[in-house]
């Protein structure tokens, strides 16, 4: 077992002025016999690894150690980090009584007589589950050590694992058995602030997390009793951590009115709250109440995780005249009692007004409207659907065309036929058989359509980011 603590360390950055370094790998110093000397003398902290080529647990350590490396540097640390090949200077490690391999010493103000050894037991299974989650996470230091003040300064009374951070609490305790998925979902859990402003940096931290439930506050921040509104919202969050990531969005800034738009909102609508899930199909949900209190919001979230909120879909106003062309018009109000029309026979396209491929198709649609507006079953129609959403139909690509048969069941089919006005007539005859696809087809279908949503840079952003 490990007689000290793994601990996550992000160790403060220190102003040094310091004597040239000998040659360094990856940032760390190539110690040897001629220039180890020099190395103590030039560095007030010095953590040297005694290694060979050879060692399976060298090499392992080999990555974190030149990150840790690596960062000290950056920092400034009066810290550095070396290596010595133990195999090529026998001198040195028989002077510090190297046995085993890797044998990693501390060395405090060039003093060699009594450097500090990390002792613990590099093979371990504790020490293997920790060097294995630092592997296979980039964004955040790993740090090793056994220092009595370390213990002392953070009251640790015994070896475990600690993520330090410079928000919320400060820092984590890890608890229960270590492996690495554990000390993975442990960092996961706890690398993000309990509450997250919308950035361009942020961005990737909140959309490649595991948490795929997110309450957004749309907050200007010029909003009157603006602290007080956002400390209603981390109050509310307090009771959330792990199931549902809260996040705010400065609603007045010129880059995230594309979000608003997503969620159907305007800037005047704001302060607003929206709570959306990314899973394989993006979800929204709306409160029933405006009111932006602690107590409302952790209802809300409460009966979200309780199944009890149905999901708040997007609808425009429904025109007057909205059946007077060959082509009717649906929005999200009329569009179940006009597709699931028992008696008639619907075909529906679905497009975005700014889709480059939609405009193409537009007079091709309003043909086939003119050549069945006096048919006695069949209904053309088109639904924008960037501003509306219908339960029943979910939208990956632009345009999608979908068939709803005279029936009782609800049927649904699609079409993944040509693109023309005869093929179009074609399905129809055949009663949505003759460009039917099947599911394969459809995939295939939205993949190939999904450079249209570059038509526009925004609404791209919104996909990518939504």
């Amino acid at each position: 077992m490990l007689r000290r603590a793994l601990l996550c360390l992000a160790l403060a950055a220190l102003v040094r002025a310091g004597a040239a370094a000998p040659e360094e790998e990856d940032h760390v110093l190539v110690l040897h016999k001629g220039n180890f000397e020099e190395a103590l003398a030039a560095h007030k902290y010095l953590l040297v690894e005694f290694y060979a080529p050879w060692c399976g647990h060298c090499k392992a350590l080999a990555p974190e150690y030149a990150k840790a490396a690596g960062k000290l540097k950056a920092e400034g640390s009066e810290i550095r980090l070396a290596k010595v090949d133990a195999t090529e200077e026998s001198d040195l490690a028989q002077q510090y009584g190297v046995r085993g391999y890797p044998t990693i010493k501390f060395f405090k103000n060039g003093d060699t007589a009594s450097p500090k050894e990390y002792t613990g037991d590099v093979e371990s299974d504790f020490a293997k589950q920790f060097l294995l989650a630092a592997e296979a996470i980039d964004d955040i230091p790993f740090g090793i050590t056994s220092s009595s003040d370390v213990f002392s300064k953070y009251q640790l009374d015994k070896d475990g694992v600690v993520l330090f951070k410079k928000f919320d609490e400060g820092r984590n305790n890890f608890e229960g058995e270590i492996t690495k998925e554990k000390l993975l979902d442990f960092v996961k859990h706890n690398q993000l602030p309990l509450v997250i402003e919308f950035t361009e940096q942020t961005a990737p931290k909140i959309f490649g997390g595991e948490i795929k439930t997110h309450i957004l506050l749309f907050l200007p921040k010029s909003v009157s009793d603006y602290d007080g509104k956002l400390s209603n919202f981390k109050k509310a969050a307090e009771s959330f951590k792990g199931k549902i990531l809260f996040i705010f969005i400065d609603s007045d800034h010129t880059d995230n009115q594309r979000i608003l738009e997503f969620f159907g909102l305007k800037k005047e609508e704001c302060p607003a709250v929206r709570l959306i899930t990314l899973e394989e199909e993006m979800t929204k949900y709306k409160p029933e109440s405006d009111e932006l209190t602690a107590e409302k919001i952790t209802e809300f979230c409460h009966r979200f995780l309780e199944g009890k909120i149905k999901p708040h879909l997007m609808s425009q106003e429904l025109p007057e005249d909205w059946d007077k062309q060959p082509v009717k018009v649906l929005v999200g109000k009329n569009f179940e009692e006009v597709a699931f029309d028992e008696k008639k026979n619907v075909f529906v396209e679905f497009y975005a007004p700014w889709c480059g491929h939609c405009k193409q198709l537009a007079p091709i649609w309003d043909k086939l409207g003119e050549t069945y507006k006096d048919h006695e079953n069949i209904v053309i129609a088109k639904m924008d659907s960037t501003a509306n959403e219908v339960e029943a139909v979910k939208v990956h690509s632009f345009p999608t065309l979908k068939f709803f048969p005279a029936s009782a069941d609800r049927t649904v089919i699609d079409y993944n036929g040509e693109r023309t006005l005869d093929g179009f007539k074609k399905f129809l005859e055949s009663g949505g058989q003759d460009g039917a696809g099947d599911d394969d087809d459809l995939e295939d279908l939205e993949e190939a359509e999904e450079p249209d949503l570059e038509e526009d840079d925004d609404q791209k952003a919104v996909k990518d980011e939504l």
